[in-house]
């Protein structure tokens, strides 16, 4: 009996350990300008852990976004997407944390804060977004978002997409490149 509660011990610690270490890998881009990661951006893929995303992902399509400042810092993110035939939009505040390129965002459903990196630009082409957070007792949530300046991402960027979600621990399963929508994707801002 010692020794299985040893065990389980162990595997207690690695798990928080490897929670902890994938928190820790989740970088944001050097020198972040957040003046050049502002306009229009579209959701290309997406990756999650979530249950809901796992059984919802197969009616979920492009979203338009736009990236737009706030007077404290922060960005308000404008997003414009499909729900029961039709053009849903919400805007998350993405509060600054002080290190440029995270943020940190108060869920109104959950009521929880996750927190919003910017992980890697070139703000002209893509853009890869990393959240965290949890959204109840041992529900730890982490999405990775890949967003296009275009509604047509090069194959390379997804192929890095895929990569970065891999290797934080999202599997095939997890991993969604978002169809187009034409009812709510007008090029026009």
């Amino acid at each position: 009996m010692a020794t299985l509660r040893m065990l389980w011990m162990e595997l207690v610690l690695l798990g928080v350990l490897g929670v902890l270490q994938t928190q820790a890998q989740v970088s944001v881009q050097p020198d972040f300008q957040q003046d050049k990661f502002l306009g229009r951006w579209f959701s290309a893929g997406l990756a999650s852990n979530s249950s809901w995303f796992r059984e919802k992902k197969s009616m979920l399509s492009m979203c338009k976004s736009v990236v737009t400042p706030t007077v404290d810092g922060g960005l308000n993110l404008t997003s414009t997407f499909l729900r029961k035939n039709q053009c849903e939009t919400r805007t998350m505040l993405l509060q600054p944390t002080g290190n440029p390129g995270s943020y940190s965002y108060l869920s109104p459903h959950w009521g929880s804060t996750h927190a919003v990196s910017v992980v890697e630009t070139n703000y002209k082409e893509y853009a890869l977004l990393f959240s965290q957070g949890t959204k109840g007792p041992g529900q730890d949530f982490h999405m990775a978002t890949l967003y296009s300046r275009t509604q047509t991402p090069r194959a390379e960027l997804k192929e890095k997409f895929a990569d970065f979600c891999k290797a934080h621990g999202f599997t095939e399963d997890d991993i969604v490149f978002l169809p187009q929508n034409d009812k709510c994707l007008k090029e026009q801002e």
